[in-house]
């Protein structure tokens, strides 16, 4: 057996998948060490990927040549495009996923890749040697070499599980903790702290009366992840459930609080503020008088549900009685109860934006150790850490995404530079240039870049390139093709819109937002002619240049603006500066400005509490 390694990944969750995924594909000779080989990304809360903002970054992520979009895509058991009423730069692919063969096709996946290997062991000890790893020490004793490490535990590291005033150790329920790193990583140096998160109970179907729930089937459209899977969803498609909380509900619940681990001080930690427990919910929104809760399978086959909306770490006859006060839940049987669960985290603007930490060299933070909640935010670190760790370890360029190219650009941007006081959880609104970064576009804006690196396949890139010239000729063809207004009047009053006075160009038409591509199709023969003739992705091509054309004066001011801002971030800062003897920048400025230490004018820019007038007189002293 082979005891030296190029990169070394600490945890197979969703982040260590990716990462390890990441740099054997590229080359690397890659160890994946984990705790538990039948737990590969195990979705240990909900059993879902995508949803707002994440959605976009799992497409990211496919893009680039991850795995993520495949395995959701081949395990679905309910898709859904969330956003639907608002625009194209809001819409959010989910899915629901078998949880076991979720976690069963990521093994298949990592098997199947060459340069990848596997060991079943607990890490103790990270070996730094002049400021670089050089290798780990597991529990068992064992000693591997590494040029590069990509450290993502997630809720391992000396996690802690409370259900009541219960308290057990472990990362997730039923599996144990890990300890030692994170001691030995504030012993050099590291800061490290403690967030909270929770899950909801699971439920046996079987005790459900879903004859008083409301339905809430899926959709079967062309829409999926991966842009290279476009076959039928190979499983069987399944309908998620709505209920309601009552009063009575929110009574059972409020006498239990001082039971609660949230509320007696038994947890001291912050947890997400936008996905608050059950428990939290009754207290901050003490005036409403129900809550939506969404009953959603576990898999293609089984009577396991997830009660998305109802995570609570109360004591388990607190959380069973409050249920059965839901009408549909009255005879509810429960697999296990929700609980919460408490665990160490680094601060991430400890780190770069290649994810590498700047206390220890080719040392790479990824996932929930960074202070990140969410499989889809984890998954896309991971992603980018794998590259740069290989990287490290061959000689290539630092690989990072800028705000104006990729969700994934945002969420490390905003780690690195703002840090977290909060599990931090993905948005739209987070992303100031989310026109330029939706969901339907993610292969336009990545897919040649991993290409170059060498990541995304020639049959990916050769996908995108066929598809662009599609949507490039039919954009063409909308721009040239002329409407005579007598001949398309009859049409358009049937479809509810304002006659024309004199002929336009058919993409004139198509910027009334009362008229579609698929509205007017029928009406003009040489339209649809054109259209037959796209037999390839043809409701995905008709979908992507819809939105260039009708979105277009916004996309391209949207790019105007990103430019201009983007210009900051080429102004390079690091080392340039000592900000402790700069006195015209605020005392504020000084002390933030040396704990982030920002490699561009851009990233200061960005930085909480630094001023127009410090990024003003940053640029003075740089003669700008």
């Amino acid at each position: 057996m082979n005891f030296s390694y190029d990169v070394i990944v600490i945890g197979a969750g969703h982040a260590g998948c990716e990462a390890a995924a990441a740099a054997a594909n590229l080359g690397s000779s890659t160890l994946l060490i984990t705790m538990d080989m039948t737990k590969f990304a195990h979705m240990s809360c909900n059993p879902a990927m995508g949803g707002i903002a994440k959605g976009q970054i799992v497409r990211e992520i496919d893009a680039l040549g991850g795995y993520s979009g495949i395995v959701t895509d081949l395990t679905a058991i309910q898709f859904r495009m969330l956003n639907r009423s608002k625009g194209p730069a809001m819409w959010s692919p989910r899915s629901q996923s078998d949880r076991q063969r979720f976690s069963e096709k990521w093994r298949n996946l990592l098997e199947e890749t060459p340069n990848l290997h596997f060991w079943q062991d607990t890490v103790t000890q990270i070996i730094i040697e002049k400021g670089q790893v050089c290798g780990i020490k597991t529990a068992m004793n064992v000693t591997f070499k590494a040029k590069a490490i990509v450290l993502t535990a997630g809720t391992f590291l000396n996690g802690k599980i409370h259900i009541g005033r219960t308290q057990l150790g472990g990362g997730r329920l039923a599996e144990p903790a890990s300890f030692g790193l994170t001691d030995q990583l504030k012993s050099i140096g590291f800061t490290s702290d403690r967030m909270k998160t929770g899950t909801p109970v699971r439920i046996d179907g079987r005790s459900v009366h879903f004859d008083e729930m409301e339905e809430q089937p899926g959709e079967n459209d062309f829409h999926k992840f991966s842009y290279l899977d476009f076959k039928p969803r190979p499983l069987k498609q399944r309908h998620c459930w709505i209920c309601y909380t009552n009063e009575t509900t929110h009574d059972v619940l409020r006498n239990g609080l001082s039971d609660s681990p949230l509320y007696n001080g038994q947890i001291q930690s912050i947890g997400p503020r936008y996905c608050p427990s059950i428990e939290t919910k009754i207290v901050t929104f003490a005036d409403k008088t129900q809550h939506q809760l969404f009953l959603e399978p576990e898999g293609e086959s089984t009577e396991e549900y997830y009660l998305n909306g109802f995570s609570s770490s109360l004591p388990l006859d607190i959380q069973l009685a409050a249920l059965k006060t839901v009408p549909c839940f009255k005879d509810v049987h429960i697999f296990r109860p929700g609980y919460a669960i408490e665990y160490d985290f680094f601060d991430p603007t400890q780190l770069l934006h290649t994810l590498e930490t700047k206390l220890v060299k080719n040392l790479y933070f990824a996932g929930q150790i960074n202070g990140t909640t969410g499989y889809e935010e984890a998954a896309g670190q991971g992603l980018i850490a794998g590259i740069n760790a290989h990287h490290a370890c061959h000689g290539g360029a630092p690989f990072t995404l800028g705000r104006d190219e990729a969700y994934i650009g945002v969420l490390i941007d905003d780690l690195v530079t703002k840090g977290v006081d909060e599990p931090y959880r993905m948005f739209t609104s987070r992303a100031e240039h989310r026109i330029l970064l939706r969901q339907d576009d993610a292969d336009m804006r990545l897919t040649e870049k991993s290409y170059a690196l060498g990541l995304a396949t020639t049959e990916r890139v050769e996908l995108l390139r066929r598809k662009k010239a599609s949507i490039d000729t039919l954009i063409e063809f909308c721009d040239h093709f002329p409407i005579k207004a007598k001949l398309i009047n009859p049409v358009l009053e049937q479809l509810g819109t304002a006659p024309l006075k004199q002929g336009v160009r058919l993409t004139d038409l198509l910027l009334r937002p009362q008229l579609n591509i698929e509205s007017l199709r029928p009406h003009i023969a040489a339209f649809n002619e054109h259209l037959s003739k796209i037999t390839d992705r043809t409701e995905e091509i008709i979908e992507a240049a819809e939105i260039s054309i009708k979105y277009e004066g916004y996309i391209d001011r949207e790019r105007g603006i990103a430019e201009k801002i983007k210009r900051l971030d080429d102004i390079k800062i690091a080392g340039k500066f000592d900000y402790d003897s700069i006195q015209s920048l605020s005392i504020e400025a000084r002390q933030k400005l040396n704990r982030i230490n920002p490699e561009t004018i851009g990233q200061a820019s960005r930085i909480p509490g630094i001023s127009p007038n410090d990024i003003n007189t940053l640029l003075i002293l740089l003669g700008r």
